[in-house]
């Protein structure tokens, strides 16, 4: 295949042609690695056998070394040999091997002279050169220079050198003087050509900054003057050569991702890229397949401010390849797959197309060419009829990234001085004209608007201008989409709460100045549920998730965040104060997603219930098995303990605030057992119940265990499956109907199961098992008066209570006859399923499912509205309270 692959490159590369003819022994060199490919093991023995005698040997092996490599992948990437990942690793390998291989030379020549570097404390300290750029992601172009910086860990000396006149020199002069000379040594054109051109200007201070410097000197530079562009830059360092690497690194890290939402980022990349755009124009690159519209730059920079903004919460966006980047994005749910795939097919077409360029003259070039010669050349390349096929191709991949840019990067929202509401927010108009304007708006008191926004000028007042300018650009679009709501008053008070809090941090106020999407679906949350708004206002680092739309409304796959979490929570070993933020985080994140598609109305109330209801699992089964870890005295390394879920949660018909009625169980003969998971149990109630900077977990209700308030709190299964067969109450077996094994260990859970149905199932006596569940009604209902004259759609007669009252009697009296009425699916499908055995008439049960429906919808309704109580008038329910109280005495009074 060699000879074949070698005349394409000379037809499709003029600088592939002089090569050949220049040394056309190079033909059969390469043909192995042409056949193969080419390791990092190769490249290391071509320089090593025999080793450079001086520094021009040095010089030469490496620049042959590049030739070998440059004519072996062009030659396999044209003929299709090779794909753009081993073409960009060959280049990054060689690149690396090149830079280790001149560094130990010139080191050990110049530690000859001066001796070792050494610090304080006699240590050995080695230059450790960092890549960034697509050196540091491992992505280097064919005829790409190379982003390097030069750093040593510590200062001090060298010890002098074996000659018997020490010339000791400082760390610092030592190696500026090893930087100086690997440069040379990479850079420098000589009758072979060069190696790779270094670029050194990404360092502290560019050009006038020092050639290498230690880590605290990078460190104070980086916390004091790092701006927001060297944190883009610095997303990809990767050091190659030397030692302390994760000491490095940990001052880089906190420096490029933020704990915080950094919606700054935002706008500084944009900035970039507008300045980016500027500068294309200007010189007439709009054919730069780097540069141009929808160009490689542009998919990286879409990549990479997800990784700026997210990449201090999620640890998995902190790599540093973009195609590796873009599908973590996916998976992670921040993108969606088909942007991702769209993404990802075009950076490979925009980076082959990117070598094909340079391999035209062996040039740094990204731009398309004018002549008609090379512009055939380059279709060949890309085994394409003719130039014109290929921009058509490339204008189709172009546009598909100019739209998920353009879909990030949404240009910020125009000046608000021409907004009819600017003069109401600056004060500028007369009364008469500003009260106009807002009932015209859709504000019934306009006095109550000047009053609550007098009140948000007189907080701003003490802050910067800065501020005071982003609140003026973000009041006139706010006061007019807040007056289009139901209650534009109540809901503008929210929305003033809100602003005082996130004041002090304006880059919230420019995130919603800006970007007039993510301020509407706020106002819809806000004007939604007063609950959602202490929620914001507690933890604006939510607004974050308002910015992309379509990752907001994209339904949760729950194996997906649970591992999510799961490395997320492994990233913080033994810091139980972070791990508990992050469930709170994890939580937060997944009730706003939810709670906006539930507003949006793509969510029915058992969907939004079942998510609800998977999110606790999830959070009580990382809490369960962080807690284990917590443990000072574990007698094994997985627990035999179990989460059983009571109430709303064993039922799955959690609400966003609801508790969580839980039991702990264990199975364990460990004479420890008992003092053991008691403490594992408290810990875990502390782990939910403690409220944080982050918020609460949730609030659990403990008192469905054997013997309640005053009973142990974990049981054995022993001594469970005996309470609940010989001393449990009736009500005790009424609860036991919604109850589920959540999590923990799966042979309890299923032992738990088993006792369940088995208890279900039991013959009662139905006369006394009557009366009792009346009598527990009866008390249910004396302690919930109602004396409102509306209808309250939980406690009241023909009530919600009555459905489920119903329909665990139904159950506790025929189980036995019918198992399949002991299987915990809900009210619902239960009265579907009495109905179908005949137990009751379709024209009682199948009403009251829908009227169990209806009311449990119109009462997560009204409580997201913030009502203490969900009470309506009786005539607005459309007859479901008869429907239910033709269900309560057809079961407990019938003909």
């Amino acid at each position: 295949m060699s000879h074949s692959a070698l005349d394409r490159v000379a037809r499709c590369s003029r600088f592939g042609r002089r090569l050949l003819e220049a040394q056309p022994q190079l033909a059969d060199a390469v043909a192995a690695w042409i056949e193969q490919g080419v390791s990092r093991e190769a490249m290391q023995t071509f320089l090593a056998e025999p080793p450079p005698a001086d520094e021009a040997g040095l010089h030469q092996r490496l620049r042959q070394l590049r030739q070998r490599i440059w004519l072996a992948i062009t030659a396999r990437d044209l003929a299709g040999t090779a794909d753009l990942a081993e073409v960009t690793a060959a280049y990054s390998a060689l690149a690396e091997v090149c830079t280790t291989t001149a560094l130990a030379f010139h080191h050990a020549v110049l530690a000859e002279r001066h001796g070792e570097p050494r610090d304080a404390s006699g240590q050995p300290q080695q230059l450790v050169v960092v890549g960034m750029g697509k050196l540091g992601g491992g992505e280097l172009n064919v005829s790409s220079d190379i982003d390097l910086i030069y750093l040593y860990p510590e200062e001090g000396n060298t010890d002098g050198g074996t000659s018997s006149t020490p010339r000791p020199l400082t760390n610092h002069e030592f190696f500026i003087r090893l930087g100086r000379k690997l440069t040379a040594a990479l850079s420098e054109n000589t009758a072979d050509g060069y190696v790779f051109r270094v670029d050194l200007r990404l360092r502290p201070w560019g050009d006038s900054g020092p050639f290498a410097m230690g880590f605290a000197m990078l460190e104070d530079y980086l916390v004091a003057q790092g701006r927001p562009w060297e944190r883009y830059a610095w997303i990809k360092a990767r050091p190659l050569t030397g030692t302390h690497h994760d000491a490095l690194m940990e001052i880089v890290r906190p420096f490029v991702f933020r704990k915080y939402l950094d919606f700054d980022a935002f706008a500084a990349i944009r900035d970039l890229h507008v300045q980016i755009r500027r500068e294309v124009a200007r010189r007439e690159m709009a054919h730069n397949v780097k540069l141009g519209p929808g160009g490689i730059r542009e998919i990286e920079f879409t990549a990479q401010v997800f990784q700026l903004i997210r990449g201090g919460q999620i640890a998995a966006l902190r790599q540093r390849p973009t195609l590796t980047v873009l599908a973590e994005l996916a998976r992670s749910g921040l993108m969606t797959t088909d942007a991702q795939q769209e993404l990802a097919a075009a950076y490979d077409v925009l980076r082959r197309v990117e070598h094909r360029l340079q391999y035209l003259d062996d040039a740094q070039t990204q731009l398309l060419p004018d002549d008609a010669a090379s512009q055939a050349m380059l279709a060949e390349s890309m085994n394409l009829p003719d130039y014109a096929a290929l921009i058509a191709m490339l204008d189709q991949h172009r546009h598909k990234v100019t739209r998920h840019f353009e879909q990030v990067f949404a240009a910020p929202q125009t000046d608000q001085n021409s907004h009819p509401l600017t003069a109401v927010c600056c004060g500028t108009a007369d009364a008469a004209t500003t009260h106009a304007l807002l009932e015209n708006a859709g504000y019934a008191d306009p006095d109550r608007v000047l009053a609550l926004l007098d009140t948000l000028r007189q907080h701003v007042a003490r802050l910067s201008e800065s501020t005071q300018q982003r609140l003026n650009t973000l009041l006139p679009p706010a006061l007019e989409i807040i007056g289009s709501q139901p209650d534009p008053l109540a809901t503008l008070e929210r929305f003033a709460t809100l602003l005082q809090a996130i004041a002090r941090r304006s880059t919230y106020l420019a995130l919603l100045g800006e970007y007039p999407a993510a301020l509407r679906q706020l106002v819809r949350l806000l004007a939604a549920s007063p609950w959602a708004a202490q929620m914001i206002t507690r933890q604006p680092q939510l607004l974050d998730e308002l910015i992309a739309p379509q990752h907001l409304m994209q339904l949760p796959d729950w194996t997906q965040l649970s591992a999510q979490l799961h490395a997320e929570l492994d990233a913080r070993p033994g810091d139980t104060e972070a791990q508990m933020d992050a469930l709170r985080r994890f939580k937060q994140v997944q009730t706003l997603r939810l709670l906006a598609q539930d507003v949006a109305g793509r969510l029915t109330l058992e969907a939004l219930s079942d998510h609800l209801s998977y999110l606790a699992a999830t959070l009580l089964a990382e809490t369960l098995a962080r807690c284990w870890e917590g443990l000072k005295t574990r007698h094994r390394d997985s627990p035999r303990f179990a989460i059983v879920g009571y109430g709303k949660l064993g039922g799955k018909e959690l609400g966003y605030a609801s508790d969580l009625d839980l039991v702990f169980l264990y199975d364990d003969d460990d004479a420890r057992a008992q003092e053991i998971y008691a403490r594992l149990a408290q810990r875990i109630n502390t782990w939910l119940g403690t409220l944080t900077s982050a918020g609460m977990l949730y609030e659990t209700d403990l008192r469905l265990r054997p013997d309640g308030a005053s009973g142990l709190l974990v049981s054995s299964t022993a001594a469970f499956r005996d309470y609940q067969l010989h001393h449990a109450w009736t009500w005790e077996h009424q609860a036991l109907t919604r109850a589920r094994f959540v999590c923990g260990d799966a042979d309890i859970g299923a032992h738990f199961e088993a006792l369940r149905r088995e208890i279900l199932c039991a013959p009662r006596d139905v006369a006394r098992l009557r009366d009792e569940v009346l009598t527990m009604r009866e008390k249910m209902h004396a302690g919930h008066p109602n004396d409102s004259g509306l209808f309250d759609l939980k406690h009241d007669a023909g009530g919600i209570v009555d459905v489920e009252f119903s329909v665990q009697y139904l159950l506790l009296t025929h189980a036995h006859a019918f198992p399949e009425l002991s299987d915990n699916v809900g009210n619902i499908a239960l009265l579907k399923r009495v109905a179908a055995l005949g137990l009751l008439p379709d024209g009682v049960a199948l009403p009251a499912a829908d009227a169990y429906r209806e009311l449990r919808r119109l009462q997560h309704q009204i409580k997201l509205a913030g009502a203490e109580h969900a009470r309506v008038d009786v005539t607005s329910v459309d007859g479901h309270p008869a429907a239910v109280r033709a269900l309560w005495q057809a079961v407990f009074h019938p003909a």
